[in-house]
């Protein structure tokens, strides 16, 4: 009687380094016979792999062709993040129908960017359960390090202090140039005290764009000490800045917010403690997410071509599966949409 091994039990190459005690990019190393490893460490290494039956379960995926049709969307946010912000729909939308022409499916896997967010992915992606990935909304606490996988992946956003710059495909948008055009908006309109809502530090847009911010200011020759709070993208985030801002503040008369939720939620707080914008306080946000034309006033924001990215996120992948590319990256432009809150 013969069995079959579970997928889900299948060893991975997480597996394979916890055996031998090593990182998974140097059992990388090993599998795909890079020179430059200890021989101590690649015995230890091919020891795990053998007890561990992994070799021969990777040279039998190899002779099956080793394709699936199937890409990897993986979102390192809250589910519920995910569906609240249309950041992630509009970049999704632009994924899949480069992925529909090219005749493959998208597969969706969330994960929430705690402490240990890195297993559950290494695992499913390692797994051989698909061909390539794209990474959105990536966190820099741990950062998530791909590149010793044996597919190809593409990162929205540049990945935040990769260890081998050059390694990593990405695509982004000019954050930086975007936020400071942003602020000498609001500087050149005569605004006194222009301050930000900054995003996530851990992010590479929500550090480029509080640099940006920054240099408007300095730039302008105006001290912004005590003009920058921090939101992470979301509207509620963005509401309780605005208050934190307007409580050591209450003077501002202007306000950058590094997304469009969180210059919804400014919206919202200005509202309710009686400041009229743009007359009393101006705002500016960054996405232009269809959300900014609906509110009350419409919104100033800098767009960023976000279906676009992930569009050319895909082209990048699919032009790495196809062995037509090596990693690379690009840079999107952005551009300022007035309206009538600034």
């Amino acid at each position: 009687m013969s069995s079959v091994e579970s997928p889900e039990l299948r060893p991975t190459l997480a597996d394979v380094a916890r055996a031998a005690g090593v990182s998974t990019a140097t059992a990388s190393r090993v599998l795909n016979g890079f020179p430059r490893v200890r021989p101590k460490t690649r015995r230890q290494v091919e020891s795990a792999m053998s007890s561990l039956g992994y070799a021969r379960q990777r040279a039998a995926r190899a002779s099956t062709g080793g394709r699936t049709g199937s890409v990897a969307l993986v979102v390192c946010e809250e589910v519920l993040r995910l569906f609240a912000d249309p950041y992630f729909a509009r970049i999704s939308a632009g994924a899949g129908k480069e992925l529909t022409a090219a005749g493959l499916q998208l597969v969706l896997l969330t994960v929430p960017a705690t402490e240990d967010y890195q297993a559950p992915v290494v695992r499913y992606l390692d797994g051989g359960h698909v061909d390539g990935a794209l990474v959105v909304g990536m966190h820099g606490r741990r950062p998530l390090d791909l590149g010793w996988l044996g597919i190809p992946v593409v990162f929205a956003g540049r990945p935040v202090c990769p260890r081998e710059p050059g390694r990593f495909s990405y695509v982004d948008v000019d954050n930086r140039g975007g936020a400071q055009r942003a602020t000498q908006r609001l500087i050149d309109a005569g605004r006194r005290t222009v301050a930000t809502i900054a995003g996530p530090q851990d992010m590479t847009a929500g550090v480029d764009r509080l640099l940006g911010y920054r240099q408007a200011a300095a730039g302008a020759g105006r001290d912004h000490r005590g003009l920058v709070v921090f939101g992470d993208f979301g509207q509620a985030s963005g509401e309780h800045a605005t208050a934190r801002l307007l409580d050591r503040k209450p003077h501002v008369d202007a306000i950058f917010a590094a997304s469009d939720m969180m210059a919804v939620g400014a919206l919202r707080a200005l509202r309710r403690v009686g400041r009229r914008v743009p007359g009393d306080v101006a705002v500016i946000g960054f996405d232009d997410l269809p959300v900014g034309r609906r509110t009350d006033p419409p919104l100033t924001t800098v767009r960023q071509p976000i279906e676009e990215m992930g569009t050319r996120m895909t082209a990048e992948l699919l032009a790495m599966l196809g062995g037509s590319a090596a990693p690379g990256c690009a840079v999107l432009d952005t551009e300022l949409v007035i309206r009538a809150s600034a």
